[in-house]
């Protein structure tokens, strides 16, 4: 049996966390890039290597980058430098005739409209019409991100191997109890302000996800880009990864509502709007693109390639698992402020 590409992480948070541990199921040797001292004993103890480095340490992402055959990016959609140190490297490894596979992650707040969440659009991508995906305006979020690597991808063509993730609203329970952002944060501002709420008209949609299910997709977008050559990964960036459930904000909203009026925490569990003058307390000034807006889509390539998500679905997720962790945080919630990868 042939051995395992060397595999370079970034971002062992609740994405990459979950990528790792069925990396390592697999017996991929696996080597994570680490901020923080005290995260280093964790990982190892799970069988990962470490790298001590932040996003913004070139030569060290570079070099890394350089000496392995397979990076994951899940660290930020947002982060410049850190996918260009990684193309940096492998560049280098190009020059002397090695091929690399590089999973980036985007998400799906690059594909929302201007709605203001009043209707739910009947544009839907599909990542097996990369046009689609290449229609999207060049100051929609995450995308000036996303044509970096697309124009470096195109300088490198069939020398490596290079694919871009969209997730939508990713959920679930992640390792060490880490959750997701937008659901938990929409939780923890009710539980501030005393009511479910929703940003913009509420009647946009989103595709949903659970970490679980989102983890064996980078697995299956892995292993085909293993098993195909530079020429074929070529043809198409990009990949979604959905479960088939589409929930519009207000939805959302009224299965925070619901759990929380179970759970003795709200009087009234009807979700309304929030007011612009709370987004402080959300997503800021990017509150409705991250939890108002559409953004529909289709995992068509995963699903060709026969993944399948099993995971139980959103709002069975947020009352039986995240629930739980969100009542039992301590300090004042004060909104989210930073990037977001959906």
């Amino acid at each position: 049996m042939a051995s395992k590409g060397s595999v370079f992480l970034l971002g062992p948070g609740f994405i990459g966390l979950e990528i790792l541990s069925e990396l390592l199921k697999e017996g991929y040797p696996v080597t994570t890039l680490v901020r923080r001292e005290e995260a280093r004993a964790s990982l190892e103890m799970v069988g990962s290597k470490t790298i001590k480095g932040s996003l913004d340490d070139h030569d060290i992402i570079c070099n890394a980058a350089a000496n392995h055959d397979i990076i994951i990016h899940t660290a930020t959609a947002d982060h410049k430098p850190s996918a260009i140190s990684i193309l940096d490297g492998i560049a280098s490894r190009a020059k002397n005739g090695k091929s690399t596979i590089y999973i980036h992650t985007s998400g799906c707040s690059a594909i929302t409209d201007k709605s203001d969440g009043k209707f739910v659009s009947d544009k839907i991508y599909k990542d097996n019409e990369p046009q689609t995906v290449d229609s999207i305006a060049d100051d929609a979020p995450h995308r000036q991100i996303d044509l970096a690597i697309l124009e470096r991808r195109k300088q490198l063509g069939s020398k490596a191997k290079i694919s871009i993730v969209l997730p939508p609203v990713i959920y679930g329970l992640g390792k060490e109890n880490r959750l997701s952002i937008q659901i938990p944060t929409m939780a923890r501002f009710a539980l501030k302000h005393g009511f479910a709420g929703f940003c913009g008209g509420g009647k946009a949609v989103w595709g949903q996800i659970h970490v679980s299910d989102l983890a064996k997709g980078y697995m299956t977008i892995l292993h085909y880009m293993e098993a195909s050559s530079g020429e074929e990964v070529l043809k198409n960036p990009y990949f979604f990864i959905e479960n088939g459930e589409e929930l519009s904000w207000e939805e959302m909203a009224a299965g925070i509502g619901k759990a929380l009026h179970k759970a003795g925490r709200l009087q009234d569990p009807k979700p309304r709007e929030i007011p612009r003058e709370m987004f402080g307390d959300l997503f800021q000034e990017w509150s409705v693109a991250v939890i108002g807006e559409n953004a529909r889509n289709r995992a068509n390539r995963l699903r060709a390639l026969g993944w399948q998500p099993r995971a139980k679905s959103t709002i069975d997720s947020f009352a039986e698992d995240e629930l739980p962790i969100i009542l039992a945080e301590k300090g004042e919630f004060k909104g989210y402020s930073a990037p977001v990868a959906s």
